[in-house]
């Protein structure tokens, strides 16, 4: 039977499906979904959504990159509402790359004198290196 898998961005969603199980980048580390899961809302940090067909999990079907948001995740289904999702496919380096610069400038500018301000720098930091690494693959 599987579960049912929406990834939504702020611009479409982009897919709508039944999956045997769905990964994703959870910001305590990345956690796995599948028919029957126990009822649950996930924080999600830049990283790769994976999507698995068949009974082995032994190759994902449809890999997206995601650059944070949140999955709401129940027996049923699985609903990942990301602040920004690309297929990574058309995932590119350079993109990332400049993500990247801009987030490491921001930081470098940022008043380090309270360190409770740096969490959205240091979340920028890691979803631009997320996006650079997923291009590569």
């Amino acid at each position: 039977m599987g579960i049912e898998v929406e990834i939504v961005s702020p611009e479409q969603r982009l897919l709508s499906r039944t999956v045997e199980m769905v990964v994703m980048p959870g910001s305590e580390g990345d956690l796995a979904a599948m028919e029957e899961h126990a009822p649950m809302i996930v924080l999600l940090r830049g990283g790769v959504v994976s999507l698995y067909d068949g009974p082995n999990f032994a190759t994902s079907s449809d890999r997206f990159f995601v650059a944070g948001g949140f999955a709401e995740i129940t027996g049923e289904r699985c609903t990942i509402l990301a602040d920004e999702a690309t297929p990574l496919g058309e995932l590119l380096r350079a993109d990332g790359e400049a993500r990247l610069a801009e987030a490491e400038r921001a930081y470098d500018e940022a008043d380090k004198s309270d360190i409770t301000t740096l969490e959205p720098y240091l979340d920028r930091l890691q979803s631009a290196r997320a996006h650079v690494e997923a291009a590569e693959h």
